[in-house]
Parts: C-alpha cells; structure tokens; sequence
C-alpha cells in the first residue's frame, strides 16, 4: 500500500491536484464560456468527492480523494501552486504524476489511479454540452474534448476502451 510517507511532499501535493489538472485539460481543450467551465470544475469535484464518500478505489485513491475533499471543507485550493498556460504543460504535468505512481505504487494502485483520472476528465467533458444554438444540435462532448481524453490516455499508458 502507497502511502503519504512513500513519496515526497511535492509529489503527493501532484497526486491530489491530478484529478483537477485532468478536468482542467478537458477545459482547455475546448474553451467554452464561464458556465461550461464551471459546470467542468464541478463536475471534476464531484468526482474527488464521490471517490472519497465510496472509498472502494483502493487505498491511494481513497487516502488521496478524502484529503482532498478534507482541504476543501478549509478552503484550500487544490490547485495551488500549479500554473499551466497550454495543453502541453498538463500533459507534461499527468506524464510526470503517472511516473510517480508507476514508480512507487502498486500495479493495483497505479491502475486505480489512472482509472480515478481518466473519470474525472471524463465527467468534465460530459458536464457541458458544446456548440450548437441554445442547445440545439449541441454535442455532449466536442472534437477537441474527445481528442484530449485519447491524448490522457495514451499518457496515462491506459488503452482505449
């Protein structure tokens, strides 16, 4: 089992704004106006907060998810510190999350994990439909949504599927 003690405190502040910096790819993949991208953002919490509620993700994730959501209730942002001005500095930054996690954790727990970042830019990119007038002839996830999740996964080294 992987645990705080197992890695630097730069690398578990990484592993807990993960699941937020992979909602944030989805954002920035295909900027929309200040509604969508709240709707994003919630719905990448939602995420962290169900995975903490249901703790059935493996010990990371859940360890992970409940701090998250503990250093919510006190208005810390779990984003801070991380500042990324394209698409590529998130990939950059998943890339180097999913080395720490292949390098320290479990197979079980690094899958888990991936698993848990994949959802929440999945559910960021499902929380918003795109285009269209007034919601008409709108797409519930865009091109450029779409092909930034195929590029999470294949930075995640998770097949698609």
């Amino acid at each position: 089992m992987t645990t705080k003690a197992d890695v630097t405190e730069e690398e578990w502040a990484r592993l807990k704004r993960a699941p937020f910096v992979a909602g944030m790819a989805i954002s920035l993949a295909d900027p929309g106006g200040p509604i969508e991208a709240f709707k994003e953002t919630a719905a990448t919490l939602r995420t962290v907060s169900e995975a903490a509620q249901r703790r059935n993700q493996g010990e990371l994730v859940d360890t992970l998810a409940a701090e998250v959501v503990e250093e919510g209730h006190h208005r810390k942002n779990p984003l801070s510190g991380f500042k990324a001005h394209s698409t590529t500095e998130i990939t950059d930054e998943l890339r180097a999350v999913n080395a720490i996690v292949t390098e320290k954790a479990s197979p079980e727990e690094a899958e888990a994990f991936r698993a848990w970042l994949l959802a929440a830019a999945q559910e960021a990119a499902n929380a918003a439909k795109e285009g269209g007038f007034f919601g008409f002839h709108a797409q519930r996830v865009s091109e450029g949504e779409q092909r930034m999740l195929d590029t999470l996964r294949e930075v995640l080294g998770v097949p698609a599927g």
